[in-house]
């Protein structure tokens, strides 16, 4: 036992340390997300692969053995969307991955600004923003685009003559990334009738996503935030940027909060 920790070398732990990472980087990244579902069920075929060599069923094996053979290629069209999102994550940030505090609180900013200003002209809006998990599987259809998130941008997008105003905006990594998205709506019996489809679609993204979305109502300019399938309604400026702000902090700054507060 003593000669194989001898032999091993720095490069050694070096090398298992950044595959580790790697892994744990990709659970992060589909957590969550159907594409869990999609591995399990790649595992269930191989293990059928196994059993089928094991107990010489030659049709089912040699079926499966082909298909097995482009499993790379079977991988990338299946979870093309997360590779794609992964790259971008890694190329936003390669090693933590993370938004910083001051680029956070800059987004939230914007956002609050954007929607202090349609809702006293009382332009409707929906803004839908990922958290942790990735949302890429519940969005339907829209209008991809690559961008700052900024006021004025935001303000454009939902004015009534863009072509892309119905439909959600959303921000992925810091980035407004689709606009035009129609989300799933709610089906909670316990909805009160006032709320309109934007209202709806919210709270059903929020029951399905690790995700926060910001609501400006077209008919009274109010704003609310809807989380986890519940909503909060009538803020303002100053309090929609603290709710955006506890519900958005980077996991770092909410961990190095939570230690402190336990210390205390």
């Amino acid at each position: 036992m003593l000669d194989v920790f001898s032999n091993i070398r720095l490069l050694d732990i070096l090398d298992i340390s950044i595959v580790a990472f790697i892994i744990y980087r990709i659970i992060l990244l589909i957590k969550g997300t159907r594409a869990v579902q999609m591995l399990l069920g790649l595992a269930v075929i191989l293990a059928v692969y196994m059993a089928s060599r094991v107990g010489d069923l030659h049709t089912l094996n040699w079926f499966l053995s082909n298909f097995l053979s482009s499993i790379i290629l079977v991988i990338v069209v299946i979870f093309q969307n997360d590779i794609r999102r992964a790259l971008m994550h890694v190329g936003r940030n390669p090693f933590l991955g993370v938004t910083n505090s001051n680029e956070e609180s800059a987004i939230i900013d914007e956002l609050v600004k954007a929607c202090g200003a349609l809702g006293s002209r009382k332009i409707g809006a929906l803004i839908a923003i990922e958290r942790e998990n990735g949302i890429n599987d519940i969005l339907e259809s829209g209008t991809s685009i690559d961008a700052r998130v900024s006021c004025e941008l935001i303000r454009a997008i939902f004015m009534p003559s863009s072509p892309i105003h119905d439909g959600a905006l959303v921000v992925q990594q810091g980035r407004l990334t689709l606009a035009g998205c129609f989300l799933p709506l709610s089906r909670g019996l316990d909805l009160t009738k006032d709320l309109g489809t934007r209202h709806r679609a919210a709270i059903g993204l929020t029951e399905l996503a690790d995700a926060v979305a910001i609501i400006v109502s077209e008919e009274t300019g109010n704003i609310s935030v809807a989380v986890n399938g519940g909503m909060t309604r009538n803020l303002d400026a100053s309090s929609l940027k603290k709710v955006l702000g506890r519900l958005l902090q980077p996991r770092k700054v909410k961990n190095k909060k939570q230690k402190q507060l336990k210390k205390g």
